[in-house]
């Protein structure tokens, strides 16, 4: 049986910090960054436990800013 795994972009530079992805995410995946800024001076999201990702794309559906892709990988297991 296939096992599939997410993978989350996010355009950090965008990212006003919002936290909506955050809340979304079904797998405790993404984060906002605690110490560090982007260019616009927003605490931005960032993958904290990129293996839990699912590939679900509820972060991206919700992010206002379109900042997010989210990639579907299917691994076959043996």
């Amino acid at each position: 049986m296939a096992k599939v795994k997410g993978a989350v972009t996010i355009d950090e530079n965008r990212c006003k910090g919002c936290d909506l992805c955050v809340v979304a995410c079904p797998t405790d995946t993404l984060m906002l960054q605690p110490k560090e800024v982007n260019d616009r001076g927003y605490h931005f999201a960032f993958m904290k436990n990129p293996d839990n990702c699912i590939g679900c794309a509820s972060c991206a559906i919700v992010c206002p800013d379109g900042c997010i892709e989210v990639y579907r990988m299917t691994l076959q297991q043996a």
